[in-house]
């Protein structure tokens, strides 16, 4: 963890003020400005601009939920939360002015909010509508009757929902081919840096990018119980990159011996990319690969020939793709599942009350001191205190800063733009800056959203520039209530139990080491099954700890103790693949007695581990042929030891 130069803020107060390298999704870009400034020009020409803004708002509701890839996810994303957005802004309406029967409303939909966000990303954005359209209910008037508000919401997330299917009848499996050929292209620069200090960073890219693909395929997947040619085809594609992400641990320790691989390697498999994406067939052209010699060299090799065989294939077998899903089980049998979760899952419930504790004293402070327009005070803490959008802290931090950014554009909108046909080009600019900037951090889409909302909620109630100031104390009572009520106040913020998630993923990474060189000959599906799901559960608890990293001391000072061994124990997964993969290609197998040493290492470290937020002392031997093929495997577990243990260093 970096520290902060004498009389500049802290890191971790910093960090998400960093915008991400990413790049401006432009067709987003011309949805949101389209999807958001149409409906505003149709209610001006109609005379009815209210109604035109709240088409606007279910719009902007859909642009915020339109984050998947794959087409039949987008149209699930996008319904079911407008239709729950719907319902809060329906109860929003009916307790509008309502005093106390308001609190108590919204108080139980962000208890039932923050309960069902933990169920999958659908289901959080659904949370997400059903509190927020609640809360604007509640502190906007809606046109009578009760209904239109709801109707008027849901036909902008209905327009934004034409907009987002106008491609598919051209590209209607173009987000899953696209997917499949980024894993490739991540994989080719993996082989690139085999050697360098730069491949760590690769792999964890090509972890995220195999997860990304995964989700995009196994989602279309899901929605057909039918085996789909095209499906078939893309998910046999992914499913052999598999054997070349496991070639690449051997690939790397041959390199660091005897130099880099072959340029024509990575270049073979940027073709497999291009071929993937462009969706053409025939024989592949291998000619310039170099003739393997080394066991890591013939497992590349004979990965890299399996997978042109299978990209270029124009048919495969639809019973012989292993999909890792099967066969989707019933819409009652998940809602059953997932109410099943919801109900009694104590994460869950900590997070649904939270919330609730939240939003119930928002509203309570505005029902008892006179607040105009006070419904963004529990809009703030709807956006800063939903439990699956990572550290309160940070959010309470970044909502701040991204709404004072957002109101000075705001401020000079509503001050210089006569309002009128005007805005409708100004909403248009201001729509477009939704998804260029919500990947660049949370600051950032706070910054684009907040003028957007300013400027639609002046459309209903002509408050102009007197918005201003109001909103940005209103923002910052909310920022405070999450901070004090859904942070200060909850144990949980300042114990965060990282021992406890790595205790678990070095568990996982013992019984990986046994299942991949356990007796009776490996279980190669199961094997790589079992290295894909610790390899994401290790994506998980880097992401978790990243999260972590910003929160304030002692819980980040916490996190940056434990980030080397989480390193660690992703290059001691890495070791195993290379290690299992040399034996498969001609290297001796280890003797038993190694591996159930290395086995009991990783054991004891993670009883170690549980339910400490400190590091522990972990003391064993590591017996082996320094020369065998676990003699690096043996090394990375040496070094987490070191790493957990800093009185044995």
């Amino acid at each position: 963890m970096e520290r902060s130069v004498r009389g500049t803020p802290p890191a971790w107060l910093t960090a998400g003020l960093k915008p991400a390298p990413a790049p401006i999704p432009w067709a987003a870009v011309a949805r949101a400005a389209i999807a958001l400034s149409v409906p505003l020009a149709v209610g001006l020409a109609t005379g009815r601009p209210a109604y035109g803004a709240l088409v606007s708002m279910g719009a902007l509701s859909g642009v915020i939920g339109d984050t998947a890839d794959a087409y039949r996810m987008r149209v699930f994303n996008i319904a079911v939360p407008q239709a729950f957005g719907a319902l809060g802004v329906t109860l929003g309406t009916l307790v509008y002015g309502e005093g106390w029967a308001a609190v108590a409303v919204l108080t139980v939909v962000a208890l039932v909010s923050g309960m069902i966000s933990s169920i999958g990303a659908v289901a959080s954005v659904s949370g997400l509508l059903l509190l927020l359209n609640a809360v604007v209910g509640a502190g906007l008037p809606m046109p009578a009757p009760w209904w239109k508000a709801p109707v008027l919401l849901g036909l902008g997330g209905l327009f934004v929902l034409a907009l987002t299917l106008l491609g598919w009848p051209m590209r209607r499996v173009a987000p899953e081919r696209g997917a499949v050929a980024a894993t490739y292209r991540t994989v080719a620069e993996l082989y690139e840096a085999t050697g360098t200090p730069a491949y760590d960073e690769k792999r964890q890219a090509v972890t995220a990018s195999l997860n990304q693909a995964y989700d995009v395929v196994l989602a279309h997947r899901a929605r057909q119980h039918g085996r789909a040619a095209p499906l078939v085809r893309i998910l046999a594609q992914l499913n052999v990159a598999i054997p070349l992400v496991e070639a690449a641990p051997a690939a790397h320790l041959r390199a660091r011996l005897v130099g880099p691989l072959s340029p024509a390697i990575p270049a073979a498999v940027r073709e497999l990319a291009d071929a993937v994406e462009e969706g053409r067939t025939g024989a592949p052209a291998l000619d310039d690969l170099p003739v393997p010699e080394r066991p890591a060299e013939k497992a590349v090799d004979h990965a890299l020939r399996h997978a042109a065989a299978v990209v270029h294939e124009a048919d495969p077998d639809p019973y012989n793709v292993d999909d890792r899903l099967g066969r989707p089980a019933a819409l009652r049998v998940r809602v059953r599942r997932s109410v099943r979760a919801v109900l009694f899952s104590d994460a869950s419930w900590r997070y649904g009350l939270r919330l609730a504790l939240c939003i119930g004293l928002a509203q309570a402070f505005v029902s008892l001191i006179p607040v105009p327009r006070s419904y963004w005070v529990a809009l703030t803490v709807t956006f800063v205190m939903k439990p699956d959008f990572g550290s309160v802290f940070s959010r309470a931090v970044l909502r701040a800063a991204g709404t004072a950014a957002g109101l000075v554009l705001a401020a000079l909108v509503l001050s210089e733009v006569p309002r009128g046909w005007w805005d409708v080009p100004v909403m248009a600019v201001l729509a477009a800056l939704i998804p260029a900037s919500s990947a660049k951090g949370y600051a950032f889409q706070t910054a684009a959203i907040t003028p957007v909302i300013l400027l639609l909620s002046d459309t209903l109630n002509h408050q102009g520039f007197d918005l201003v100031l109001p909103r940005l104390y209103d923002s910052l009572i909310g920022c405070a209530i999450a901070l004090i009520a859904g942070y200060l106040l909850w144990p949980e913020s300042w114990h965060s139990r990282i021992g406890d998630r790595l205790a678990d993923a070095v568990a996982d990474t013992a019984a990986y080491v046994a299942r991949a060189f356990g007796g009776g000959g490996p279980d190669q599906g199961a094997r790589l099954r079992a290295r894909r799901k610790l390899y994401r559960d290790l994506s998980t608890v880097r992401s978790e700890f990243q999260r972590a990293l910003t929160e304030p001391p002692p819980t980040g000072a916490r996190a940056a103790a434990w980030w080397p061994l989480v390193v660690a124990v992703e290059r001691i997964v890495d070791a195993t693949t290379a290690a299992r993969i040399r034996v498969d290609h001609g290297a001796q197998a280890p003797d038993p007695a190694e591996v159930a040493a290395v086995e009991r290492e990783l054991r004891e470290l993670a009883d170690g581990l549980r339910g400490t937020d400190t590091l522990v002392e972990v003391r064993a031997e590591l017996p082996g042929d320094e020369n065998g093929v676990l003699a690096p495997l043996r090394s990375e577990v040496s070094a987490a030891r070191a790493i957990a243990s800093p009185d044995l260093r």
